[in-house]
């Protein structure tokens, strides 16, 4: 299982938000460069970066935090946040990308995120479905859709879409463990995918039951920031 930890950024800066509350934020360190490469000496080899001002404006707006931790450090970078533009895809990916997520614009633009499947194929495009109520939630999670979250996946897996990263907004940022039964619902249903589980993470011992369910990576955000989850107690996935 890939352990994938989180950068979130706002303002160019490590955040958190609780529940995607943008009005819950806490700041964790100046430099999102000097956590990555913190990661990354002890052996994290994938990082997820999330642009929240991006998310919220609706275009990316921390590329620069994206170069430098990119050229700065080997990590396999998967970005988020604000990509609705094919311009803004391809800044992305020339800013040191491997992978892009698209949340609301594969509810919002679905043909513009089919193309990109079909441009860049299924292994640089990430479907993030991020779930409240197990009802797709998009623009940061400031509002909720009608697509059901196993029917939305299901509809994108028959276009061609291999990653997934599946969030409960729910559980976000509150360290109280994960939405297991949500993750083995979707994969008793599509165990073909490579499904990342994201939220709620706490303890080692969620990692190692989201392992057992058969999730293919696990998001930690806020359990590594706060030292719940200690690095070194990451090697034994690693």
């Amino acid at each position: 299982m890939e352990i994938i930890p989180a950068i979130d950024i706002i303002g160019g800066k490590c955040v958190r938000l609780t529940q995607g509350d943008y009005d819950q934020k806490k700041e964790y360190n100046q430099s999102p460069l000097e956590v990555a490469q913190q990661l990354e000496d002890h052996g994290i080899c994938r990082l997820h970066l999330v642009d929240l001002d991006g998310a919220k404006q609706k275009h990316v707006v921390n590329l620069n935090v994206l170069e430098s931790i990119a050229t700065q450090t080997q990590l396999h970078i998967d970005f988020g946040g604000g990509v609705q533009s094919d311009k803004d895809l391809q800044r992305v990916f020339d800013a040191g990308a491997q992978q892009v997520t698209g949340g609301t614009i594969a509810v919002r633009q679905p043909d513009t995120f089919l193309n990109w499947l079909e441009q860049h194929g299924n292994d640089k495009i990430i479907l993030g479905a991020d779930a409240k109520d197990r009802k797709i939630a998009v623009h940061g999670w400031q509002e909720q859709t009608e697509w059901e979250v196993l029917g939305f996946i299901n509809h994108y897996h028959t276009k061609g879409i291999k990653y997934i990263i599946c969030t409960d907004v729910a559980k976000d940022g509150l360290l109280q463990g994960p939405s297991l039964k949500l993750y083995q619902d979707i994969l008793q249903e599509l165990p073909e995918i490579k499904l990342i589980a994201s939220g709620g993470v706490t303890t080692v011992d969620d990692l190692y039951q989201l392992k057992e369910a058969g999730l293919y990576g696990v998001i930690i955000g806020k359990a590594l920031l706060e030292g719940r989850i200690k690095l070194t107690e990451l090697k034994a996935f690693l």
